[in-house]
């Protein structure tokens, strides 16, 4: 449930925006690209989000269906026009984004009222994430949606922490607070965890994440460390830490998003936590190897090959 736009990345590296002639379109947005990288895995998935009345709606539905997602709970609205984000490549590590949300993003105009609740409940996996809490009413509809899986394995917060989406960036943790008290399963960078919980240091942070729904709440924190490679901690004490996979880096965007539909593969298949992280770790390294996002999306044998081969440098395979 979340975010969905479009993404235009240039076809050159090492330059800003402004001296780019030419760009690629990708279907683009965090949870809709966890869900079509789950897809790619052999997952039955679908998106709950919004797009404008526009030709980038259609684009971004067609695309939806062609990589294997369900879009019918994705509908237009007729007062925004569907996003746009612009990336400039700066390999290995500076990869600056420039959104077009403005007036709003249609994503943060879901509904609680528009709520398929019954489907919300009986999914598998529900993965919401911390930007549709940014703004109303997708952050009472998000919540509403939290609230109805409360206690339903496995569920899902992205942090996601996207400050230029906020009013108020400072006001951000306490719907962070409640949104984690009905997940089981908690995902996010440092910068993430330290805006949800205060805590940056890796295991404290994770620890925080658990802390955080009192009672109930996350079961499963996970706490990804960029090029210290990712730690997860469940609330009975087991953990993981794993190492990043090596890659050439081509464009960093995306890499996280790869990382979440392999991590729920992994959940779903209930596989320990060793093998799925270093799993999520491949399928992460290979995106960052390619120019795209949601078409680079790897599949599993290509997730295996880089395991086995100890690099996510891999020709991208149709």
């Amino acid at each position: 449930m979340g975010r969905l736009g479009v993404d235009l990345y240039p076809l050159q590296a090492g330059v800003g925006l402004d001296r780019v002639d030419t760009f690629a379109k990708f279907l683009g947005g965090s949870p809709a690209n966890v869900a079509v990288a789950a897809a790619r895995l052999g997952r039955r998935t679908a998106l709950l989000s919004r797009t404008g009345a526009d030709p980038f709606g259609t684009y971004l539905r067609r695309e939806l269906k062609g990589f294997g997602v369900d879009d019918r709970w994705v509908t237009e609205v007729e007062e925004y026009p569907t996003p746009v984000t612009f990336c400039a490549l700066f390999p290995p590590d500076d990869f600056p984004l420039t959104f077009y949300r403005r007036p709003k993003a249609p994503d943060l105009e879901i509904r609680p009222h528009e709520l398929d609740l019954d489907a919300v409940r009986a999914a598998r996996v529900f993965w919401a994430t911390g930007t549709g809490l940014s703004a109303e009413p997708s952050r009472t509809a998000t919540l509403t949606a939290l609230r109805a899986r409360s206690g339903r394995e496995v569920t899902v917060l992205d942090l996601d922490w996207r400050p230029m989406f906020w009013a108020d960036p400072a006001a951000a943790r306490p719907y962070y607070a409640e949104a984690l008290r009905h997940a089981t399963v908690a995902v996010g960078n440092l910068d993430e965890c330290e805006v949800a919980t205060g805590e940056r240091a890796p295991y404290a942070a994770a620890r925080a994440l658990l802390a955080a729904g009192g009672d109930g709440g996350p079961r499963l924190a996970v706490v990804k460390r960029g090029p210290e490679g990712v730690l997860a901690l469940a609330a009975d004490g087991t953990s993981a830490e794993v190492p990043p996979l090596p890659v050439e880096v081509v464009n960093g965007l995306g890499a996280g998003d790869a990382f979440g539909g392999a991590l729920v593969d992994g959940l779903l298949a209930g596989r320990d936590l060793d093998t799925t992280l270093r799993a999520a770790n491949a399928a992460g390294a290979i995106v960052a190897g390619r120019l795209a996002c949601s078409s680079a999306m790897p599949y599993a044998a290509e997730i295996a090959e880089a395991l086995a081969s100890g690099s996510g440098t891999l020709p991208e395979k149709g």
